[in-house]
């Protein structure tokens, strides 16, 4: 088949890669898009791809946001016409999924927050939804997602590109490059995302006492990954601790979460993949928990930091090594669904 693959947001591109390489081991042709949002295009380009790029986030206003949806549409319709696509396939890309329906291309959607609100229509427009097996099953009864659509897999997502990782040594030089030493305890901080629909009108204040709190412990060195430039530079200025350092450049994601002694995100991919690498993961998203993070705590993979008094406690120290899942077999099961047509 020639499967058309969207992606809209950074998470998407070592996810899809692993996903496209087995399924190109399997004899399918792959076409790529992107949107040009936070890293997206960036690390497509690093990891070997030439994406074709439509359209840009439609920031916090939901006007803006309808009028950079139907102008993305309409792009990626006359984009795909004539190119016999037989399959659309979206982790949660409004998009495409419109496309693909608009065209008559079957399509899969792959999601794994349950509390999102385009699931209500990315869940409705695709004709095969995918998504872990912790994902609640009232939660896709209200998004139109029948039992005759869904499938479901084991584990996390993050188990399809991070099950058989293997740290790069040389990675440490660009830590060095990030003024970081070996004996440094490092903290890798992701903040949440200001313009996501899940968390309009949240202001998340834990973030800024994290970084205060932990710039203040000796020996810690803090890289700070914000979504886009603008808001790296109002932490920077609310924070001005000469050890935290602003990581402008895409970077592997993989090796300096691995490098890392502790993941905060306000987010939930960043602190997954610490989870399945094994690496001290603390979630301070404020916005309604996903069932995955749950599952996750639950493992003892990941912990919540729900107030100043749960950052207070926290012990920062040197981790000891990696533990990784090491679920081998989830991107395997992962594709089977998808190409069960």
């Amino acid at each position: 088949m020639r499967i058309w693959i969207d992606l809209g947001n950074s998470p998407h591109v070592p996810f899809f890669t692993a996903i496209a390489k087995e399924l190109e081991g399997r004899g399918h042709d792959i076409l790529w898009t992107a949107r040009d949002y936070a890293q997206t295009v960036q690390l497509a380009k690093g990891a070997g791809l030439e994406p074709a790029v439509f359209g840009t986030h439609g920031g916090k206003n939901i006007a803006v946001k309808g009028v950079k949806f139907a102008a993305r549409v309409f792009d990626l319709l006359r984009w795909s016409h004539k190119k016999a696509i037989d399959l659309v396939l979206s982790h949660n890309s409004l998009e495409p999924l419109m496309v693909a329906r608009l065209a008559g291309i079957r399509s899969v959607n792959l999601m794994d927050y349950e509390h999102h609100p385009n699931n209500h229509v990315s869940f409705r427009l695709a004709n095969r939804v995918i998504v872990p097996s912790s994902f609640p099953a009232e939660s896709l009864k209200s998004f139109g997602a029948t039992a005759k659509k869904t499938r479901r897999f084991t584990g996390i997502k993050e188990d399809v590109y991070l099950a058989d990782f293997e740290p790069d040594p040389a990675f440490a030089d660009q830590l060095k490059h990030q003024n970081v030493k070996l004996d440094d305890i490092l903290i890798v901080i992701r903040p949440h995302a200001p313009d996501a629909l899940y968390n309009r009108g949240f202001e998340n204040q834990l973030l800024d006492y994290a970084l205060d709190r932990f710039a203040r412990t000796d020996n810690v060195r803090i890289l700070l990954l914000p979504r886009k430039a603008s808001q790296g530079d109002e932490l920077l200025s609310r924070h001005p601790h000469p050890n935290v350092t602003i990581v402008k450049d895409a970077v592997d994601g993989a090796n300096l979460i691995a490098a890392a002694d502790l993941v905060v995100s306000g987010g939930g991919t960043m602190n997954r993949e610490a989870a399945a690498l094994g690496v001290p993961a603390a979630t301070i998203f404020t916005g309604r928990p996903a069932a995955i993070d749950e599952y996750l705590c639950k493992e003892g993979r990941m912990i919540k930091l729900g107030s100043v008094e749960d950052i207070a406690a926290l012990d920062l120290k040197k981790k000891r090594s990696l533990d990784l899942r090491r679920r081998t077999s989830v991107r395997k099961e992962v594709v089977d669904l998808i190409l069960e047509q």
